[in-house]
């Protein structure tokens, strides 16, 4: 069939239902013949075309099956299932990909779990099948189809559900609030305005602004010119950032005009019928995160938690504490506050999350999901209580109490860890930044945070340095900025008093000698001189390597880039983070001192920390 984009192209009905059983969607169909999206839809349902309801044949033919796997198709005239006409809907997160994964299923899970315990029929739709939510017997009703405007519009008009639930799903459900809502479905939970205020930049930052919350300085992009301007009033660098994505998906920090210039582009091209903001990157500050469950603007439970890292780095990336441990009390009291004023602001029933920076006290607002987070099963399981329980409850208006327990007062500590994927991805630079690369976490809990954090990084593939071959323990050092090489000085002691063998990179040599730390200098691999970091790197004669990324000259660049990406292709242990390191090095510390040199780590069933 050849289709030919005209405007206002006369559609009839049979060549629509042709279009509709070879594949074609509403939006496509519109965009090829001048139309919208819901021209066509409306043209449907005009002339009555409509899919089918097929149920997935689980015994290939071999005997008549009968189960709740539906799909939908044009190919077939009969449903093989009755519309349900009750119950709640609940859509999930789809395929599984670098920036979405497991922890939006769990979400799901509870979600239809919950609906369940309360007696409401449950329908789910999801379309990957290593999900959990699309197990045969965790619902009462699951369609195996995409999560598009139009094919959960399909579902919904025909099954007639009490409504639906798109917060735990991640943000491909979030992102068709509005869109469901004016195509008159019931949406249980925060209303699809109060989503589109906070999902947009530009509502949400004039939010914060109407109820005096501070926030980094940010203004609305018109023009390239503009940006420049902005740039230069408030200094470099800048973070730009698109509305409506998920895992900080084109969000960049711009250095200068010229990555400014691309990355409004890549932004630009990824929200185009969103705004894109640019605001103040702020160096050297602690992210904090706090995970909630609201009912109508009131906050029923909440989890405070702090990453690891400075601010910079993708919360879906970062390492995650809980409780937090290093926050001051004014902090988490202005924290409480800010997430209090606009849990009422936004109406919030169900579960929301808010990104802070703070510095000495003081608080700025990042951004807030009105969805469910990464970390709520993170922090579900910590705490020791079901968030996604308490929110769903919320949502549909069942009895729900305040939780009688809170985060802050746990006597273990839950640390959690991201797992990446380089060594699969060939050439890829090893780096964590504002985009989210890891393809999954571990969580661990402990007595302390040295016991949890040095647990957590163990399960994701880091190894304790050991002794092999006649000779000691190295460790090749690349410690970045003047500021980042006084900052790891203690730490480079404590790892010669641990009986390490020091290697560093000629700049980083140059100051721990100068500083009386026993190092070896290595030089470039670009360099052709012995010794050589490359070759060292080669005969696996490290056995771990911290290396941290500076913007600076372009040679040392594309050494330091070598330097990380052999890390990872010999699968030496690897650290780019000045942060992490330090807490890796004081985990070791702490955990010597308590075990001896054996090195042992006390291991505990989950149910034990009580």
């Amino acid at each position: 069939m050849t289709v030919t984009r005209k405007t206002q192209q006369a559609l009839p009905q049979d060549l629509l239902t042709r279009a509709k059983r070879l594949g074609f969607s509403d939006a496509r169909i519109g965009e090829l013949t001048g139309r919208g999206e819901a021209e066509i839809r409306a043209l449907r349902e005009a002339y009555r075309i409509r899919p089918a309801v097929k149920q997935i044949d689980t015994l290939a033919a071999e005997y008549p099956a009968k189960t709740n796997y539906l799909y939908m198709t044009y190919n077939g005239s009969d449903d093989d299932a009755p519309p349900s006409g009750q119950g709640v809907m609940v859509l999930g997160s789809g395929a599984y990909r670098i920036g979405s994964s497991v922890e939006f299923d769990w979400c799901c899970v509870n979600a239809v779990e919950t609906a369940r315990k309360l007696g409401r029929y449950s329908i789910m739709v999801n379309c990957n099948p290593e999900t959990v939510s699309t197990d045969y017997d965790m619902c009462d009703r699951l369609y195996f189809e995409e999560l598009s405007l139009e094919r959960v519009l399909d579902i919904y008009e025909r099954e007639r559900p009490g409504g639906i639930i798109l917060s735990m799903g991640g943000q491909i459900p979030n992102n068709l609030a509005t869109k469901l809502y004016a195509a008159g479905a019931l949406i249980y939970g925060t209303a699809p305005a109060s989503i589109d205020m906070a999902e947009d930049r530009h509502k949400f930052s004039a939010l914060l602004d109407t109820l005096g919350i501070e926030q980094p300085e940010w203004k609305e992009l018109t023009g390239l010119p503009e940006a420049k301007a902005f740039a230069a009033q408030v200094g470099y660098p800048v973070l730009i950032r698109p509305s409506y994505v998920l895992s900080g998906a084109a969000m960049n920090v711009a250095w200068d005009d010229e990555s400014l210039e691309r990355f409004l582009s890549l932004a630009a091209d990824v929200s185009a019928e969103h705004p894109v903001v640019i605001s103040k990157f702020v160096e050297n500050s602690k992210e904090i995160e706090i995970d909630a469950v609201a009912k109508r603007g009131e906050i029923l439970f909440h989890a405070i938690t702090e990453h690891v890292e400075n601010a910079g780095v993708h919360s879906g990336d970062a390492t995650v504490v809980l409780p937090a441990q290093r926050l001051y009390i004014e902090t988490i009291r202005k924290i409480r506050k800010i997430s209090g004023r606009i849990a009422a602001a936004l109406d919030i029933t169900g579960p929301f999350n808010i990104q802070f920076l703070a510095q000495h006290n003081r608080v700025r607002v990042i951004e807030c999901n009105l969805r469910s987070s990464r970390s709520f099963p993170f922090c579900s399981k910590v705490s020791r209580v079901n968030m996604i329980e308490l929110a769903v409850k919320a949502m549909l208006d069942e009895p729900v109490e305040k939780a009688a327990v809170s985060a802050l007062d746990l006597e273990w500590v839950g640390v959690k860890a991201a797992q990446f994927s380089f060594s699969r991805l060939h050439g890829a630079d090893p780096v964590s930044g504002v985009e989210m690369a890891s393809t999954g976490e571990v969580g661990c809990v402990g007595a302390d945070l040295p016991d949890a954090f040095l647990k957590a990084l163990l399960s994701v593939g880091y190894r304790i340095p050991k002794a092999h071959d006649g000779r000691r323990p190295r460790i090749l050092l690349s410690t970045g900025t003047i500021e980042e090489k006084i900052d790891f000085l203690d730490s480079a002691r404590k790892l010669v008093e641990m009986d390490y063998e020091l290697y560093a990179s000629r700049g980083t040599a140059k100051f721990l000698s100068g500083s009386g730390v026993p190092v070896t200098a290595l030089n470039w691999p670009l360099e052709s001189k012995e010794p050589n970091i490359a070759d060292f790197i080669r005969r696996r004669e490290l056995d771990m390597i911290i290396n941290i990324p500076k913007n600076n000259r372009e040679t040392e660049l594309k050494n330091d880039y070598l330097i990380r990406r052999m890390a990872v292709d010999f699968d030496i242990p690897l650290f780019t983070n000045i942060k992490v390191a330090r807490q890796f090095i004081d985990a070791l510390v702490i955990q010597r001192e308590k075990a001896g040199s054996a090195g042992t780590l006390e291991i505990k069933a989950w149910e034990e920390y009580r």
